[in-house]
């Protein structure tokens, strides 16, 4: 049996409630874990990352196969499903802690994301000049039990019905052929 070689992205694209709902959907995507990076202090909590003075971001740890996904169409995704022209905030989560980034892992994810943005923007697919930060990939620590999954299982919660479902409901349109057969 030939062993899957996977990659690793680190996305964050305002509460990773919303982020990891949407790419746990994406055909080769392996696995999606909520957390934080870009900050500086360690091993930080929830509760502290709230506050905004940490300096990290909720983000997302996707593992993924390179031969059903392409880091580019993870970007597309990505760039699709929130706002990437809102300054530290998306919809009513308002902070640094939310802000729009992606952390690369290699030289390459570094240039693909640079390009992706030019031509989202020479496409003038947003009203407003895209604000997402490109930044090299630091710790990334996982976030407690209570934030992993949290979509699936509590889909009634307000935050859920109100935020995320829409966003599940563009991926869904937007890119129906990118979606797993079931989640």
């Amino acid at each position: 049996m030939v062993q899957k070689s996977l990659e690793t992205a680190t996305l964050a694209g305002g509460c990773f409630w919303c982020t990891e709902a949407v790419f746990q959907r994406i055909k080769g995507v392996e696995s999606v874990i909520p957390g934080f990076t870009g900050g500086n202090i360690k091993n930080p909590a929830y509760r502290e990352i709230i506050t905004g003075r940490t300096g990290h971001a909720e983000a997302i740890q996707i593992s993924f196969d390179p031969e059903k996904v392409s880091f580019k169409e993870l970007l597309l995704i990505f760039f699709g499903t929130h706002d990437p022209t809102t300054l530290n905030r998306q919809q009513n989560d308002v902070g640094t802690q939310y802000r729009s980034a992606v952390f690369y892992h290699s030289e390459e994810q570094k240039k693909t994301a640079v390009e992706v943005i030019k031509e989202l923007e020479d496409e003038k697919v947003f009203q407003d000049k895209i604000v997402t930060e490109i930044s090299s990939a630091t710790n990334f620590y996982q976030a407690e039990e209570e934030h992993k999954d949290y979509y699936n299982l509590h889909r009634q919660q307000p935050y859920c019905q109100y935020i995320i479902d829409p966003k599940i409901e563009k991926l869904s349109k937007s890119f129906a052929d990118k979606l797993k057969t079931s989640n």
